[in-house]
């Protein structure tokens, strides 16, 4: 299964335009979003605007399609280049994606951009098999991935069931203001 991930890039998608993100408490974050059809022209085309947004976006390494105010399980990731990334599988969407195992819980600092003025530390899984489906060929893939790619997978699965990170944080004194770097 993985191998179509191999064989998947994402300019199969078509050229996607830049979407505005939706910001906290915006109620489409805060409600679980419905399985689409990864082969639906419509789906193939908000797959290829999360990976426009998030390249013109610094420093973001995941978008879900709640964030672009669209209530659909599909996002997209990419941890290349990362310092905190060891396993990397490059630029990917996934719908409907699940995860299938995950151990060793690990805490670590996360930002969002739909929570643009703080960052929370939130235990994650740093280890992850995940299944999903590919936007336009709604091929079956299985990744296994580790360290920063598999806290980026969860985070953006998190968005799709209607989770942000806040929700995740043990409590008010692991929320922090964002730094702002000049």
């Amino acid at each position: 299964m993985s191998d179509a991930l191999q064989d998947w890039t994402p300019e199969a998608l078509g050229e996607g335009g830049v979407r505005p993100v939706v910001a906290a408490p915006d109620p489409v974050l805060s409600r679980p979003s419905a399985e689409v059809d990864p082969t639906d022209p419509e789906v193939v085309r908000l797959a290829a605007d999360l990976v426009a947004t998030m390249r013109v976006s610094p420093g973001c390494v995941g978008l879900a399609a709640p964030q672009v105010g669209v209530a659909a399980q599909l996002f997209a990731v990419d941890v290349t280049g990362h310092p905190k990334a060891v396993t990397v599988h490059g630029v990917f969407a996934l719908c409907n994606a699940k995860i299938i195992e995950a151990s060793r819980l690990r805490p670590g600092r996360e930002g969002c951009m739909s929570v643009p003025d703080l960052t929370g530390d939130v235990k994650r899984a740093s280890r992850l098999v995940v299944e999903g489906t590919l936007p336009g060929t709604g091929a079956l893939v299985r990744l296994s991935t580790d360290a920063f790619e598999a806290r980026a997978l969860q985070h953006e699965i998190d968005h799709c069931a209607g989770l942000l990170f806040l929700d995740r944080v043990a409590g008010a004194h692991a929320i922090y203001p964002r730094k702002v770097y000049l």
